[in-house]
């Protein structure tokens, strides 16, 4: 069976518009594409068929289907030869299931999605391993695209620096200058891209990016190319799979430009049309207070959406006020009954030290979808007996000097109430035994 993949209008404007055509907006409304799929063709396959193949690729050594994007290749890009895409083993990441700070929020079945656990260390390795393989699907059939650009807040810069070194691509990134940690500087500097440090926020990155594409041989990576949706909305089907095919209950998203919002809510809605599960979770966004237009227009039922000017926030990633995603993003959480919340600093960077000391360690982003966890459970809108994953959207190590500046109560305007600063301490015995007792006192104290 011949699976097809293409572009539509995410409003229904007629027009089919090939993958490998550069190509981001509707040509008729000017709205932003959407990859569509041939479900009639799917379903020629049934539901426990596309469930066995999966599991029967999960996690393999057979190239590229052990990928945990490439192993559900039909539903991604299905006419993709094997030989053009740039996999790194992508995907497949951890569901973590948290159950000591479970205890302590009085949720009995958390689990956290560690998406960070991958090549570059974040989810945007799902989408960009699905844009960079089609643009050199591109590039084989001769359509003449010199490098490929993007703007970021860090990790879509350092997930585009990887593949597009591996697959040998020169990789344009632009970053807000002073605004993102060193190691998220570091790492397309490493992987060879050309890093332009802009001094304007993300969404002034973002408004010379788009300028920049309309040249067609400069591809366009940022997620408003629907290509990008493809490869993280398996993030959804990966936790389903871990559940062996059953659905949780939440699913609680870090939301800033609302890609990763609107990739999941594709995930659970195509297993749905396919009849591989039968219910949709609900989801929760979770914002940072100091870029929070989503939440803004969730407290007036979504009748209007203004972008805002975001405040510099820990969350570094999602410091956006101008969304793209965010016309797909309200459509998601409108079909999925959802909910938006909200996180301050103090709550978001307590939250994550908080998280940390049950053995975690996750970003800021993390700390905000944790922090907006738990006020959804005090107020009761989850339930102590419901399934919930929170998406980690990247790896602690990446924050390495935010937290050390936490615990060393050296964040401006944070009052780190679970701070841990070193003990300098003499090299005497009896000091370090009672330095020792002191500290397992204190932790008796503080856990449950």
């Amino acid at each position: 069976m011949s699976y097809r993949a293409w572009f539509g209008c995410i409003n229904g404007c007629p027009g089919q518009y090939s993958l490998l055509e550069v190509i981001y907006r509707c040509p008729v409304c000017g709205d932003l594409l959407e990859v569509q799929h041939d479900l009639d063709a799917l379903r020629t396959r049934s539901a426990a068929a596309w469930m066995q193949l999966f599991d029967e690729r999960y996690r393999r050594n057979t190239y590229p289907y052990g990928s945990g994007v490439w192993g559900k290749k039909e539903w991604v890009v299905p006419f993709i030869d094997n030989e053009n895409i740039v996999s790194m083993y992508e995907g497949n990441s951890n569901l973590l299931w948290a159950d000591r700070y479970g205890q302590q929020l009085h949720v009995e079945d958390l689990w956290v999605k560690q998406c960070g656990n991958s090549h570059t260390g974040s989810f945007k390795d799902l989408g960009m391993t699905v844009l960079v393989s089609v643009v050199r699907q591109m590039q084989a059939s001769g359509v003449p695209i010199d490098a490929v650009a993007c703007a970021s807040t860090g990790d879509t810069s350092a997930a585009l620096g990887a593949y597009c070194a591996a697959a040998g691509i020169p990789a344009v990134v632009l970053l807000p200058r002073n605004r993102v940690s060193v190691a998220q500087l570091v790492q397309p500097l490493a992987n060879g891209a050309l890093v332009l440090s802009l001094d304007t926020d993300f969404d002034g990155c973002m408004a010379v990016v788009q300028d920049i594409t309309r040249d067609r041989r400069l591809y366009l990576a940022n997620s408003m190319n629907s290509l990008r949706m493809e490869g993280q909305k398996t993030v959804a089907l990966e936790i389903v799979q871990q559940f062996d095919w059953e659905v949780p209950d939440w699913i609680v998203i870090p939301g800033g430009n609302l890609g990763n919002v609107s990739a999941l809510g594709r995930g659970f809605l195509m297993m749905l049309e396919l009849g591989v599960i039968q219910r949709l979770p609900r989801i929760c966004v979770a914002q940072a207070e100091r870029a929070n237009p989503l939440y803004r227009a969730f407290q007036r039922d979504f009748r209007e959406f203004e972008p805002t000017v975001a405040q510099t926030t820990l969350a570094s990633a999602i410091q956006i006020g101008n969304p793209v995603s965010v016309k797909r993003a309200i459509r998601v959480l409108q079909r999925f009954t959802g909910v938006v919340e909200q996180a301050t600093e103090p709550e978001l960077a307590d939250e994550s030290a908080r998280a940390d000391r049950t053995g975690m360690f996750n970003c800021p982003h993390t700390g905000v979808a944790l922090a907006a966890l738990r006020k959804l459970v005090e107020r009761k809108v989850i339930r102590a007996n419901e399934r919930v994953v929170v998406v980690s959207t990247a790896n602690g190590l990446k924050f390495a000097d935010q937290k050390a500046a936490y615990h060393m109560g050296a964040l401006e305007g944070i009052r780190p109430t679970y701070r841990n600063a070193p003990v300098e301490v003499a090299a005497d015995p009896a000091l370090v035994t009672r330095a020792i007792a002191r500290h397992v006192e204190r932790v008796r104290l503080l856990v449950p």
